[in-house]
This record gives structure tokens, C-alpha cells and sequence, in this order.
């Protein structure tokens, strides 16, 4: 015989009936319904924040092309302006920049194509350098022994996630498209 609790707490005999060939399994029976219950009660919070992770915010940069880029990305930070690169991203695969919520409204991006030489660029100059870099201000560059590139700018319109599509597709005026949309 074994102790077992009935659905009160109170200890309960398991015993052999009569003929002492059959248990009383309706006590182990609830006992098991309890313990299924309880467990799906604590998986459901571990499925919801390994789901919550999938819907984190941050800046992520995609690569529609087939070539390896180099992307540089440049924004306002409480101290100042910061410019920082490079981020290798492969063909037809993302990578995150920014890691959680946005802080910025703008957000600034230069890329080259490290293959064909072609480059996603724009109209403000923000400064970069050959190897990986994390520059702070934006005037001066070349003086201060950086390069000088046109970045692109993106109104992400202060929303949380943003991401920014490169593509080989010319756009209008030749230039490959880029495209930013509010990630989920």
C-alpha cells in the first residue's frame, strides 16, 4: 500500500479491492488531470516570452541582393551625432543595428556593395572610415582623419522598430532601391 492525497490534502490509502487484483485509480487519475493542468499553467507564460522576443523592437537592415554589403548607419544620441560601421550583411539575410526600442525619430544609413561596388546613398554627409568604426560628430571628417560619405535618411516617425530593405531594383533616377517600413 501507498499514501497518496486525496484532492482535499488529505493523506488517502491506495488499496487492493476485495478481490485484490484491481487499484482505486480515481484518486491518481485526478492527481495526473492536476498535474497536466498545473504544467500547460506554466508553459503558457515561457511560450509567451519566447514569442515576445520574436516581436522586440530594434533597427534591422535587410539585404535583398545576392553580394555581401557593408552598411554604416548614423544618429542622434544624447551626447551628439554618432556615425558606426561596419555591419557585414549576406546576401538575401538581416541583421539588427540598433538592438531594442528606437530612441531616435531619424536614423541615417550608408551602404556599399562589397562585390559589384555599387553603394545606397544620400544626401547627408556623416563620416566614416575604412575598418569598423564608432565616430562621434558628423563636421570635420576628413580633417579628423575619417571619410566623408552621403547617408540616407529614414523617418522612422518615432515608431518603436524600423527596417530598411536594400535591393539591386533601380529605383527612379537609376539609383538602387531602398525601402524602410515600421517592423512589427
Amino acid at each position: 500500500m501507498r499514501t497518496d492525497f486525496s484532492e482535499k490534502g488529505h493523506p488517502t490509502m491506495l488499496t487492493a479491492d476485495k478481490r485484490g487484483s484491481r487499484m482505486d485509480f480515481a484518486g491518481a487519475s485526478r492527481m495526473r488531470s492536476a498535474w497536466t493542468a498545473l504544467l500547460l499553467f506554466l508553459a503558457i507564460p515561457v511560450f509567451s516570452i519566447a514569442t515576445a522576443s520574436d516581436a522586440r523592437a530594434d533597427f534591422r537592415v535587410c539585404n535583398a541582393t545576392q553580394s555581401l554589403i557593408g552598411v554604416g548607419i548614423g544618429y542622434r544620441a544624447k551626447a551628439g551625432w554618432v556615425t558606426e560601421g561596419w555591419w557585414h550583411i549576406e546576401g538575401s539575410t538581416c541583421k539588427t543595428l540598433i538592438e531594442g526600442p528606437l530612441s531616435s525619430r531619424f536614423y541615417y544609413l550608408y551602404a556599399e556593395d562589397a562585390e559589384r561596388g555599387g553603394r545606397w546613398d544620400g544626401p547627408i554627409n556623416m563620416c566614416v572610415a575604412e575598418k569598423e568604426f564608432k565616430i562621434a560628430g558628423v563636421t570635420d571628417c576628413v580633417a579628423r582623419g575619417f571619410q566623408r560619405a552621403g547617408f540616407q535618411e529614414y523617418d522612422t516617425g518615432e515608431q518603436a522598430s524600423w527596417m530598411v530593405q536594400l535591393t539591386d531594383e533601380p529605383a527612379t533616377g537609376g539609383a538602387a532601391a531602398v525601402t524602410g517600413t515600421n517592423s512589427p
